[in-house]
């Protein structure tokens, strides 16, 4: 097993379109090194993927706002707004601080804001809004519950949801209906003709297709269909400053509980004043609102609750690397999402627990302690841990 830095390769793809081929293979011993790609950012198969959706007049692109520290205008119309945000982590902030590597690598979350279409039927999204969020892999609906001089509509939040649902559900069945009908001409693989009769069944029945199991649903064919009822739905009741720290009002929780969705109450409106402040300011404002933390922090938490995600860490002295996984996701399936090579390399991964890391202050040290595990490929990662991964292909 080497463990030199490889040159990078010419590129042999076209410009401006990323391929794996054109991409530097890693540092075999150590956990990952990065280097220029020759095309855009290639999108992290695990990257979360937020599709802000929400009826004009709900506060959204104020949300936006405030969880990307942008100041775009806010209103109807306009292009579709995409931010990426680093996910905040003291441990990686710490582990950074120890090994001092030549950068730090946090997970991201990518928010597109689709904007809302003045003069439409209320609470009626368009087609375009909808085909904006299909190729996310999860979902934040901002229910409005807060007066708005500028809207003829009362604020109704629980109106609203059922509305995005009901919208979602007949978007998704006319996609399903039409794909489950060309499979049955095709005579496709019966497993995929069963997906979709599942499918259109639920549908039919006004039922979200996320709260069918994996042993109900094999969701392998409905790759690259953007049903938007099959996504994580995070909910954000936007409500004024007065009631920016209560709880989520019971019906509306029970409701969106039986979508197989979660909630947060935030103030969009304060939440973009305070994301302005400088961090020591910041602190005071959210005492004062009873908030235990920024907007982006309590969004991201419940994000990764929603969709099941911890991070695991990689170090080194090029990069101390923080990478989001499902729970439960063994060490090569990890490795994968470092690099392919290491899992189709796969030999063993090191783990070290954050804890023992902190306690000691170097991998060395924690070895010397033997509290250092190797582990084998079917092991599952926890949150938290750090892993080096030795692998030869």
């Amino acid at each position: 097993m080497g463990s030199g830095v490889p040159r990078p390769r010419p590129p042999r793809c076209t410009p401006g379109v990323p391929c794996r081929r054109c991409r530097p293979r890693p540092d075999r011993d150590s956990a990952h090194r990065e280097q220029p790609s020759c095309g855009p950012e290639v999108r992290h198969p695990l990257a979360m993927r937020f599709g802000l959706a929400g009826f004009p007049g709900s506060g959204k692109t104020t949300l936006f706002n405030a969880m990307t520290g942008l100041d775009v205008p806010v209103g109807y119309g306009g292009e579709v707004r995409v931010g990426t945000v680093r996910v905040p982590d003291s441990r990686l902030d710490f582990l950074s601080r120890v090994i001092s590597p030549r950068k730090t690598t946090h997970a991201t979350i990518n928010l597109r804001d689709v904007p809302g279409e003045h003069g439409g039927t209320p609470r009626v999204l368009s087609p375009r809004a909808l085909q904006e969020i299909r190729d996310r892999n999860a979902l934040c609906l901002v229910l409005r519950d807060f007066p708005n001089p500028a809207l003829e509509a009362d604020s109704d939040p629980l109106a609203e949801l059922r509305a995005f649902h009901d919208e979602c559900v007949l978007a998704d069945l006319a996609v399903v209906e039409r794909r489950l009908d060309r499979a049955r001409k095709e005579r496709a693989d019966v497993r995929e003709i069963d997906a979709f009769e599942t499918c259109t069944a639920a549908l039919g029945e006004g039922r979200a297709l996320r709260l069918l199991s994996a042993a109900e649903l094999h969701r392998g064919f409905l790759k690259g269909y953007g049903l938007l009822t099959d996504l994580p739905l995070l909910a954000a009741v936007n409500v004024d400053e007065e009631r920016a720290g209560e709880e989520l009002p019971a019906g509306l929780a029970g409701e969106i509980d039986e979508m197989g969705g979660a909630a947060m109450v935030l103030s969009a409106s304060v939440e973009a004043e305070i994301a302005m402040l400088d961090p020591d300011d910041q602190a005071e404002f959210l005492e004062d609102l009873g908030l235990p933390e920024p907007i982006l922090s309590r969004f991201i938490r419940t994000a990764y609750g929603l969709m099941d995600l911890i991070s695991f860490f990689t170090l080194g002295d090029e990069d101390v690397h923080a990478w989001t996984i499902p729970r439960g996701t063994v060490a090569r399936a990890a490795a994968g999402q470092i690099h392919t090579d290491m899992e189709r390399g796969f030999i063993r991964a090191e783990i070290i627990a954050y804890e023992a890391f902190a306690e000691y202050g170097s991998e060395q040290a924690v070895k010397e302690a033997g509290l250092m595990r190797v582990e084998g490929k079917e092991y599952v990662v926890a949150d938290g841990e750090i892993m080096r991964v030795r692998f030869n292909v």
